[in-house]
């Protein structure tokens, strides 16, 4: 595990959070990931994990609630700042502060309802300082309705369960976990640091400590050998924690992770669209018992479709697919083509003319056909990621 730092260097942001977290402020308490070993995630590759100061972690939360109150004390009878006021702000702003007014800027504008605290796996922090750092951003913006971190699997086994409900009375709501798959074989395969049934006690645990949980499944990280293994043992897993959302990231092989030279060197069949879509029916058919909310909030998911509540809309989501399998074969290269350059938003869209037109246009134009339509999309997703 990493050392924390001696000296705080000013308020901080890691590099990524859920879409699901778009509009949060983002607390960084720890950098980077302590596991970091995936094969399929390109996000940490090449950098060291380290523990952030809670302290400094607070002095972060501090920097944003006086920016904001720099921004509130300037605000009209009507409440509103106008943008040359914010700009005459900003530039009495000390530089070291800049990125926290930045950040207080954008929250306000989103609301101020919602915090992420990053990077990877926050909760891998002593508990007590985690409830410190909780109960810091309760006392500045009580306010807030939502706290989320990533987490994995792993480290919430190895919490004492009081510890983790304690947690959550301390603030924190909702944890995402990255499943990834149920299936032993391809964890072991990725590389993921745990098992089927670390996953399945994890989320349970979150779940009876009162916590909202998000899953993460990924759509053809099986490859072709494991496509259907993965599918159902990704669904037995989930029917047995029965998260309150399941979200879908849909696997792409990047140059620069691990799993792209497996790939290349044959040991990893990646499937191809029709393939994933195929997995995906298999998968969704197979989750039963459960109330999650599946959701597809990715452009690179082929479906945007197939989201719903279980079970009510789980014949609406299959549907979708068994639309997409039926199709004639120029006609799913046109909606895998448009799906994936956004000029496409969902499977209604194949009966608008003028966007197939263009999309047709765009196939004709590029020579793209059955038969290279997946090495065509898996370059333009490459270079999108």
């Amino acid at each position: 595990m990493g050392k924390k730092e001696q000296e705080y260097k000013g308020f901080e942001q890691g590099p990524i959070r859920p879409p699901s977290e778009a509009f949060s402020l983002l607390v960084r308490v720890t950098r980077n990931c302590p596991w970091n070993r995936c094969k399929f995630c390109p996000v940490y590759k090449g950098t060291r994990f380290s523990l952030r100061d809670p302290e400094h972690v607070k002095a972060d939360i501090d920097s944003v609630y006086n920016a904001i109150r720099l921004i509130e004390n300037a605000a009209g009878s009507d409440g509103s700042v106008s943008r040359q006021k914010i700009y005459e702000i900003s530039q009495k702003v000390d530089k070291k502060d800049y990125a926290a007014f930045n950040a207080a800027l954008n929250w306000m504008a989103s609301g101020m309802r919602s915090v992420f605290l990053q990077d990877a796996n926050s909760l891998i922090i002593k508990p007590d300082d985690l409830i410190g750092i909780l109960a810091h951003l309760k006392m500045r913006f009580p306010m807030v309705e939502r706290v989320t971190s990533y987490a994995r699997s792993h480290t919430i086994c190895r919490i004492p369960a009081k510890k983790l409900a304690a947690i959550r009375e301390a603030g924190l709501s909702r944890i995402h976990i990255g499943l990834e798959s149920g299936s032993d074989r391809v964890l072991e395969f990725v590389k993921k640091g745990v098992t089927k049934a670390e996953h399945i006690e994890a989320g349970i645990k979150v779940k009876e400590a009162g916590f909202e949980l998000s899953e993460y499944v990924m759509p053809g990280l099986g490859g072709v050998d494991w496509s259907r293994e993965h599918a159902l043992e990704t669904a037995d897993a989930l029917n047995r924690i029965n998260p309150d959302f399941i979200r879908l990231r849909t696997l792409a092989i990047p140059q620069g992770i691990p799993l792209y030279d497996d790939y290349m060197a044959g040991r990893f069949k990646k499937c191809t669209d029709m393939m994933v879509a195929r997995e995906l029916l298999v998968f969704i058919e197979a989750l039963d018992g459960i109330t999650s909310m599946v959701t597809s909030d990715h452009i690179l998911n082929l479906f945007s479709e197939v989201e719903g509540k279980l079970p009510d809309d789980k014949e609406k989501m299959t549907r979708a697919i068994d639309a997409f399998l039926a199709m004639d074969p120029s006609d799913q290269v046109l909606y895998q083509v448009g799906r994936r350059l956004t000029i496409f938003d969902s499977m209604d869209d194949m009966n608008d003319e003028s966007k197939k037109a263009r999309v047709r246009a765009l196939c004709e134009q590029a020579g793209v056909t059955p038969d290279n339509v997946d090495s065509v999309i898996e370059e333009a997703v490459n270079r999108f990621i």
